[in-house]
């Protein structure tokens, strides 16, 4: 299927790969049909691809590994907060955070306390929020990957 796109322009999605969020994300539950995407100029190793939501072509928010920032990441949830992904296989979940780049990029940071948390077995994912103080809103990430891209040079 084509999909119009403000960032990338019109695109091509397979619709098999279509993620589908059944009470849509944080702040915008009636988008519920998305995919995850990369910047094909940076190819499939750019640790940050995009949520690119199906139903508005101007919305698409930058997503990220929270592993490639933060290897300790690992907040408790409770189990039935997962309960619309479908049936858990640790294999098959794909854990993503949001980033904000305000116009100043050395203020980058990334949500730990709102991941996104897909079943790729059945293209099911929902954000849940996490409790307690351990995984702040902005965590800032601009000089973690300065470092990360320098080791990997």
């Amino acid at each position: 299927m084509k999909v119009n796109t403000r960032i990338f322009g019109e695109i091509e999605v397979e619709e098999e790969k279509l993620i589908q969020f059944a009470n849509g994300i944080v702040g915008f539950p009636e988008l519920k049909d998305f995919a995850l995407i990369y910047d094909e100029e940076k190819g499939t190793d750019s640790d940050v691809r995009w949520m690119q939501s199906i139903q508005e072509p101007n919305f698409a928010i930058p997503v990220i590994d929270p592993l490639a920032i933060k290897p300790d990441y690992n907040p408790v949830v409770e189990d039935e907060l997962l309960n619309s992904v479908g049936e858990i296989n640790p294999a098959e979940l794909l854990v993503l955070v949001t980033i904000t780049v305000p116009k100043e990029i050395t203020q980058m940071s990334i949500n730990l306390r709102a991941p996104i948390v897909i079943n790729a077995a059945v293209k099911k994912a929902c954000q849940i929020i996490v409790e307690g103080e351990d995984y702040p809103v902005k965590f800032p990430i601009y000089e973690i990957l300065q470092a990360n891209k320098k080791a990997g040079e």
